[in-house]
């Protein structure tokens, strides 16, 4: 071996600077499926829609749809810093789970320097431009949403089986967002959507936590059904316990009157098929009764989303 030359163990650790900056001789497909992988758009839509609903109910037919597409694009800015900041924060426990073993950073096709360079880069991008072009309270509020989901959720899931209560908080946020890029305050029909989402992440979650809990369970998380001693009825209960709250709260559009007669039934019927879910999960625990909860809370946000902009009273 040559004196100037670079022993074989440490070759093997150095990485081409193409691979650091990621434009390695992967595929393009390759690399636009890790970018979605990363940003998580399906989401972000999600996101988009309840901030579009907040907004609407703020100016309340007087949209301003330039002004509108500045708050859109700042905010999904954040969401997928917050999607990338968490992967990045979990990629050690995302390497030991099943579900998540090929996501981009534990799987190694993308370098951790990039991934918290760029979530940083579009979550304070987009805060400073929320700031600039929509209005400083909107800025802040989706600037404290990703420190309390990346920084104070994220953690706690290594602390405690309650953490969905916290982690509820940021990701209940996107309609007082809406609300705040509408008026620039927040008042009470804000807070009824905030109350929808909170509320609702509860079943969708723990349906996730149940399918997955070995997973969990595996990489060190905590999840309510990694603490369930009764074979799934313990979260099942909970469960039924918070979509029951949930028919009760979405009714608040109606009864608040930003929503009609239609909404009012819908929003009812809605619930009554999420807690037969539910209830079915209870009364016999199983991965296939989880994941059919799971697509019933998926089925269910954006259909009520969709009736109230359907039967809603804030169009002037």
């Amino acid at each position: 071996m040559k004196a100037n030359s670079v022993p074989m163990s440490q070759v093997e650790t150095l990485e081409p600077a193409s691979s650091v900056l990621g434009f390695g001789v992967e595929s393009l497909k390759v690399r636009w499926s890790d970018v979605l992988l990363m940003v998580k758009p399906r989401i972000t839509v999600m996101v988009l829609l309840t901030v579009a609903i907040g907004y609407f109910l703020a100016v309340r037919g007087e949209t301003q749809w330039v002004h509108l597409l500045h708050a859109m694009l700042g905010i999904s800015a954040v969401a997928a810093s917050s999607s990338i900041l968490n992967q990045w924060l979990e990629r050690a426990s995302d390497g030991l789970m099943k579900r998540t073993e090929n996501r981009p950073l534990p799987a190694g096709r993308m370098h951790a320097t990039l991934a918290l360079s760029w979530g940083l880069l579009m979550g304070m991008g987009g805060v400073v431009y929320l700031y600039l072009l929509v209005n400083p309270l909107t800025a802040w509020l989706t600037a404290g949403t990703l420190v309390s989901y990346t920084f104070i959720y994220t953690p706690l899931k290594r602390i405690t089986a309650w953490n969905t209560f916290v982690g509820a908080i940021p990701g209940a946020m996107p309609p007082l967002l809406g609300y705040a890029a509408g008026v620039g305050r927040l008042e009470g029909p804000a807070w009824a959507l905030f109350a929808i989402l909170f509320v609702w992440q509860f079943p969708h979650f723990w349906a996730i936590a149940w399918m997955y809990r070995e997973d969990y369970r595996r990489a060190g998380l905590w999840m309510l059904p990694n603490v369930d001693r009764e074979d799934g009825r313990f979260t099942g209960r909970w469960m039924m316990k918070t979509t029951l709250l949930l028919i009760v709260v979405s009714l608040l559009p109606a009864v608040m009157g930003l929503a009609g007669f239609v909404y009012f039934v819908g929003a009812w019927l809605l619930g009554v098929f999420f807690l037969w879910s539910t209830h079915r999960f209870w009364q016999a625990p199983s991965h296939a009764r989880a994941r059919q909860t799971l697509w019933a809370s998926l089925l269910y946000l954006p259909a009520l989303m969709l009736l109230l902009l359907a039967n809603g009273t804030f169009w002037g």
